[in-house]
């Protein structure tokens, strides 16, 4: 049979033993320094006690006539034995200068020898000694006795047992004692009020179980790559794990606890969303570089005691899910041309069936033209492979959905020409969400248009997309790439989250991003990229200004036009 190890003493019953403890040694030595404190001090009081006695007697006229008596025991023995009653002392003995006694407590020593020392008192000392005698140990004062001519005629001895003194010593300590004991009790009622309080915060756990929490705690903490940040009820950061700090952008754990989150340089809308006292579930938010999911959870005892966030990238999600948009926007595309192609086809096929070959022949290359004449218009302008792929895709989108998108005629992009710091992806997100805005805000519109420029200019890329919507309020020029800013209904998704991650792709690479009213109409909007010293423009600098090129025929077919 296996026996269980005994569980650790929680530290609450650790500190409530080592308080008793203690409580107990300060109790007991303080009752051992008062013992022998109050006896020496009971001794003192003693000896001056018995000194008073013997010098009252030693000058008091009726002894000195009855020691001049033939028998000075008559007179002076019960004198002594009322002095002793009324003097609360143990005994009384007079004798003569060689020490014989004339009275005793006990009436057989009588006419004995003085036990104790009397030479000092001979020679006209009057002083006190501790001398065990017939009586036992005792404290004991020895006085002469002069006459008129102040000659030694007898000697006086009171004297108080050592035994009385300790026992009036061991009333006083046994008083301390028990009031000692009381405060004990008390203390120890206290201490265990205060431990059990002490357990119920800590979970009775032991201190070996919390330095192991803590080492897990703090392994944890910074082993998950999801953000965590604890604030205070002050809002002030009282944790920080490392992915939070990434996330964030703050500096190390050191500088950052003990600040207000107001004033760790963090975007309004996310420092908002730290701040709230209400909980945030699954709410998304820029930071400089990244897109986050935030919650936040009050921690409460009673009252308020702080917040959990939690912080999740999503930033790659994100830009993922934008791919994933653009490749369902380009399959609905697909689907609706394959639809229209197979139309065409069987045009065709009747045309044959009819025999009337030449007009099916003519029908066919027309619509070859139109589709191969739109790619090429495409290629020529920007022969950047993923932002050619792009721009086809995005205008069979918009074809789709009533909008022309035409590339202006001063777009010129070189198959090569972008660095490789500058990647793909964001230029999707980038030239991708202004065309999906650009679009949503013409939609509708007379003469719906959207318009895209691109090309590389004194060390620049520039990408300018104008569309012929209502345009964007001056008043909202910079609130329209925050997150959330919208001036359309939400839909399933949200909105308000395009152009705040154009602008974070944009502010990554150190470039501008700027809104402007179009000649026309609708918005512009400009986004301009670095790009490296060695890599060099074009030579021939287009306008600045985007123009509505001379598309071809086939530019403003129908939506077919946007097969490719």
């Amino acid at each position: 049979m296996r026996i269980p190890a005994p569980r650790p003493r929680s530290l609450a019953g650790q500190l409530f033993a080592m308080q008793a403890v203690l409580i107990a040694v300060l109790v007991a030595g303080y009752a051992l320094f008062s013992y022998f404190s109050d006896r020496g001090q009971a001794e003192d009081a003693a000896a001056r006690q018995a000194m008073a006695v013997s010098r009252s007697i030693a000058d008091a006229p009726s002894v000195v006539a009855a020691i001049r008596t033939p028998d000075p025991t008559a007179e002076l023995q019960p004198y002594a034995l009322k002095v002793m009653r009324d003097a609360d002392v143990d005994f009384v003995t007079i004798m003569n200068t060689k020490g014989i006694r004339w009275t005793h407590p006990t009436e057989n020593q009588i006419g004995r020898h003085f036990r104790g020392n009397i030479a000092p008192a001979l020679h006209g000392t009057a002083f006190t000694e501790t001398y065990t005698g017939t009586l036992g140990a005792s404290v004991r004062a020895v006085v002469p006795v002069y006459d008129e001519q102040r000659h030694i005629v007898g000697l006086v001895s009171a004297g108080i047992k050592v035994k009385a003194i300790s026992r009036q010593v061991q009333g006083q300590v046994s008083a301390l004692v028990g009031v000692a004991g009381c405060a004990l009790a008390l203390g120890a009622i206290g201490t265990y009020v205060v431990n059990a309080r002490l357990r119920r915060h800590t979970h009775g756990m032991n201190a070996g179980e919390l330095s192991r929490m803590h080492d897990y705690h703090q392994a944890a903490l910074h082993a998950v790559r999801e953000g965590l940040l604890m604030l205070d009820g002050q809002y002030r950061v009282a944790l920080i794990n490392d992915g939070a700090r990434e996330l964030l952008g703050v500096p190390s754990e050191e500088d950052v606890v003990g600040r207000s989150v107001a004033g760790l340089g963090l975007p309004a809308p996310l420092t908002g969303a730290l701040l709230a006292s209400e909980p945030r579930v699954d709410e998304v938010h820029m930071s400089a570089e990244r897109v986050l999911v935030v919650n936040t959870s009050p921690v409460s005892g009673g009252e308020r005691r702080g917040s959990v966030v939690t912080l999740r990238d999503v930033t790659e999600l994100q830009s993922l899910t934008g791919e994933l948009d653009s490749e369902r926007g380009f399959t609905q595309a697909l689907r609706s041309q394959a639809h229209e192609a197979a139309n065409r086809l069987h045009t065709v096929v009747s045309l044959i069936e009819l025999g009337r070959a030449e007009e099916a022949v003519d029908f066919a290359t027309a619509e070859l033209e139109l589709a191969q004449a739109l790619t090429d218009q495409v290629v020529a302008a920007v022969s950047e492979p993923v932002l050619a792929a792009l721009l086809l895709g995005k205008t069979a989108q918009a074809n789709e959905r009533g909008v022309e998108l035409v590339v202006s005629q001063d777009s010129r992009l070189d198959d090569g020409l972008l660095p490789a710091s500058l990647p793909a992806r964001d230029l999707v997100t980038i030239l991708g969400n202004l065309i999906d805005n650009a679009v949503d805000a013409a939609q509708g519109s007379i003469g719906a248009r959207v318009t895209v420029t691109a090309y590389a200019e004194a060390g620049e890329l520039v990408i300018r997309v104008a569309d012929t919507g209502a345009g964007v309020d001056p008043a909202h020029a910079e609130l329209v790439f925050q997150r959330g800013f919208s001036t359309k209904p939400a839909g399933p998704g949200g909105r308000g989250l395009g152009l705040a991650l154009v602008r974070q792709a944009v502010t990554r690479h150190e470039g501008t991003l700027t809104v402007t009213e179009a000649q026309e109409g609708g918005a512009v909007f400009e986004a301009r990229l670095p790009l490296p010293t060695t890599t060099a423009p074009h030579p021939t600098a287009p306008s600045t200004e985007p123009t509505t090129p001379a598309s071809p025929a086939p530019a403003t077919s129908t939506p077919a036009r946007g097969d490719a």
